[in-house]
């Protein structure tokens, strides 16, 4: 049975109040980052998605990104840092980065990202 909307609340909120705390969208379904071990995934793509983009979490939909682009981000750029301080520059695939830098990534690659402006301000954790 399909969680609903309600019962993701708790962890949207948590996600907001967690530096680095997203959800990620892709062509499987999506997975809601909100601590540094702390993810859930799902398969329902509207629902969800809408709920985080409403509640002002960052969201970045990969879906649009052509296969071959974003195998190549997946594998060769860094990480989210969800809960836990980035790494230096330079990134790379075994590095935790911030928010803000990979969502650029996957922006310029064609992906949707949504409520990062906060982020990049530095108004958002």
């Amino acid at each position: 049975m399909p969680r609903t909307v309600s019962a993701y609340a708790a962890l949207i909120a948590r996600a907001l109040r967690t530096e680095g705390g997203h959800l990620a969208v892709g062509r499987g379904g999506f997975t809601l980052w909100f601590g540094r071990d702390g993810r859930l995934s799902g398969g329902d793509e509207t629902e969800i998605p809408e709920a985080c983009r409403a509640a002002g979490l960052p969201v970045i939909d990969s879906r649009p990104v052509p296969f071959d682009r974003l195998a190549h981000l997946v594998m060769s750029g860094p990480m989210i840092a969800v809960g836990e301080p980035p790494d230096p520059p330079p990134h790379h695939g075994l590095s935790n980065a911030p928010l803000a830098v990979v969502a650029a990534a996957y922006r310029a690659s064609g992906a949707t990202v949504f409520n990062l402006e906060a982020v990049e301000r530095g108004t958002a954790r």
